[in-house]
């Protein structure tokens, strides 16, 4: 059996290849390799795209060849039509992919596509001369909360204050804050609430 193998033109590679035979698909590989290659090449550009179709093609001769009959056709004639099959699936299949353009510069990502809100807009004193004008409880939630990094349970426990005392007092002065700034954009004063 092994010395039939060494002669590979009596088309018996592939009848050994279903068989299981490890060597067999080794010769079957040396030998029709540059037959997928080329077949490969004629319907892909791109190499690495070359070389999964040639792996494909081998990969499924490995697990197909029970179906070659070799009085149908040669073995190079099984082989060539498997690896143009798989070829065509393979440039068809990308074909169907979206292009993908490169990201533009990164220039571009730097200017604002919107207009700032008010807040971005304000200067820093101005966002700190807003904060005074908070209550003192509220700002001290603010501190724990925005600048400790808080959580609302654990403003809680820190606090002693009601879950719903603690997220009612940043939801309003959030809302507060936000009025103030407005107003000291449009060139209003700010209104106390102290």
């Amino acid at each position: 059996m092994t010395d039939r193998l060494q002669d590979t033109s009596d088309d018996v590679i592939l009848l050994q290849v279903a068989q299981g035979n490890e060597r067999a698909m080794e010769l079957c590989i040396t030998k029709y390799g540059p037959l997928v290659w080329s077949i490969a090449k004629r319907h892909l550009q791109d190499h690495s795209a070359i070389e999964d179709v040639v792996q494909e093609t081998f990969t499924d001769l490995w697990k197909s060849a029970g179906r070659y009959n070799p009085d149908i056709a040669t073995e190079s004639t099984f082989v060539g039509l498997l690896a143009r099959r798989r070829a065509i699936d393979y440039a068809r299949k990308e074909s169907r992919r979206p292009k993908l353009e490169p990201l533009p510069e990164t220039e571009s990502f730097l200017e604002p596509a919107l207009e700032p809100s008010a807040a971005l807009r304000c200067q820093n004193e101005d966002v700190r001369s807003a904060l005074k004008e908070l209550p003192e409880e509220t700002q001290h939630i603010f501190s724990l909360h925005f600048d400790k990094g808080m959580t609302h349970p654990e403003i809680v426990e820190q606090t002693g204050l009601p879950l719903g005392t603690v997220k009612t007092r940043l939801r309003r002065g959030l809302i507060d804050l936000r009025n103030t700034l407005r107003r000291l954009e449009n060139g209003q004063p700010p209104i106390s609430t102290t």
